[in-house]
């Protein structure tokens, strides 16, 4: 997975590390880790979209 580019993966200043703030049941964890996809993956390049545009 890249979840270091997804825009879910956020830094928690209290535990002083990374975690994925989608909104993820254990069967959806679950499934993901089985999959290596996730399906809820979004870039986290807020200019993609005005680089497709030039």
């Amino acid at each position: 997975m890249d979840c270091e580019n997804c825009a879910y993966y956020d830094f928690d200043d209290e535990a002083q590390e990374y975690f994925c703030t989608a909104l993820l049941d254990e069967d959806e964890v679950y499934r993901i880790s089985q999959n290596k996809k996730c399906p809820y993956f979004r870039d986290g390049d807020e200019y993609k979209i005005v680089r497709k545009q030039n």
